[in-house]
């Protein structure tokens, strides 16, 4: 099923929905409209995120629009024991893991999420916003998931641009050199915020980078939800069953900003936006659902208006939630505190306690 070469990308459904390869064995119908659901929360709270980010009540935002078949589809085979590194684009990937909306609300605050918004561990790594360090995070993780002899296999993520840093190839590396049960998707959306690809790398696909560390490597259009899952939930079972990691590309393309502080008008061609619109990976699918008997138009819209309200009320619940005291970060430091943070500690509380 999986594309071996890297002529073109993967593809299942082609951009008007219709089905050009092979389908995935055992997909339910409840299980398809679940991560059609997935993907619409995460257009949604992203959305949102970025309307209260430009009234002053958010931080920066990274926005998702037009890659939540990636997003979700590179979590879709992934259980309850595995891991997931990411930075916020990939959202959808810690919602189908189970992270709640309001945790990424409040986050998006400038808090840390507490336990009672957060709710069961979906062993999902704060996101990270310094670029590609979560490669090595990643790699991290699987090689103590070995070590333990633990049957878990990480998912780590990064964009193109941080393909040219350098703890993206150590992360290889190592992932390679250790045989580590992790699988590392490269979401190439074409951007590096303004550098495009073909001013970043010389090689006709990113995918093609894992064979020099000893990876295998597939290519998979990463606006067909069908096709990622397809890929991901073979590397997932090669690494579930010790034979190492696999290195992923999913070609998609950002509809937005690369986030709040960035104008893409001020360097993307608009015929190029153009044409990702018609490759939308959420109307790609939608087809797809409406001609194989699993979705109406009525029930989509119902789908899609219960959606929206349960991501306002996630939204709301991280917004009612307190924001935690200014000294609550020096708990997060060490699990004992040494003499000197104790001492800074109380100097912060004593501080912001007059002000409050």
């Amino acid at each position: 099923m999986l594309t071996k070469e890297f002529d073109k990308p993967l593809q299942i459904l082609d951009q008007d929905g219709q089905v050009v390869g092979p389908l995935p064995p055992n997909l339910a119908p409840d299980r398809l409209l679940e991560w059609y659901r997935m993907m619409w929360l995460t257009r949604f709270l992203s959305n949102k995120l970025v309307a209260l980010q430009r009234q002053g009540r958010a931080t920066t935002w990274i926005p998702s629009n037009g890659q939540e078949a990636t997003a979700v589809g590179l979590a879709t085979p992934l259980l309850e024991q595995d891991w997931l590194t990411a930075s916020p684009r990939e959202m959808g990937g810690y919602l189908q893991k189970g992270v709640s909306p309001a945790a990424v609300a409040y986050f998006c605050r400038g808090y840390p999420p507490p336990p009672e918004l957060v709710g069961k561990d979906a062993r999902c790594l704060p996101f990270t916003i310094v670029i590609g360090t979560q490669t090595l995070h990643s790699v991290g993780l699987a090689m103590a998931a070995k070590m333990r002899n633990e049957n878990s296999v990480v998912v780590g993520t990064c964009g193109d641009g941080a393909t040219s840093e350098g703890d993206f190839s150590e992360a290889l590396n190592f992932a390679g050199v250790y045989h580590a049960p992790l699988v590392m998707v490269v979401v190439n959306n074409g951007w590096a915020i303004s550098v495009p690809s073909h001013k970043q790398y010389a090689a006709k696909h990113l995918a093609m980078r894992g064979i020099g560390f000893g990876l295998p490597a597939r290519l998979v259009d990463g606006n067909d939800i069908l096709a990622v899952h397809a890929v991901m939930e073979e590397a997932v079972a090669n690494a579930r069953a010790g034979g190492g990691p696999t290195l992923v590309e999913c070609v998609t393309h950002r509809q937005a900003a690369h986030s709040t502080s960035d104008d893409p008008t001020r360097y993307c061609p608009p015929e190029n936006l153009a044409l990702w619109e018609t490759r939308d990976p959420l109307k790609r699918f939608r087809r797809f659902l409406y001609d194989g008997g699993y979705l109406d138009e009525k029930a989509d819209k119902a789908l899609t208006l219960e959606i929206e309200a349960y991501m306002n009320e996630e939204v709301q619940r991280a917004y009612d939630y307190p924001a935690p005291a200014p000294e609550s970060f020096f708990d997060k430091v060490y699990a004992e505190p040494t003499p000197r943070l104790a001492r800074q500690r109380e100097e912060v509380r004593q501080e912001t306690g007059a002000k409050r």
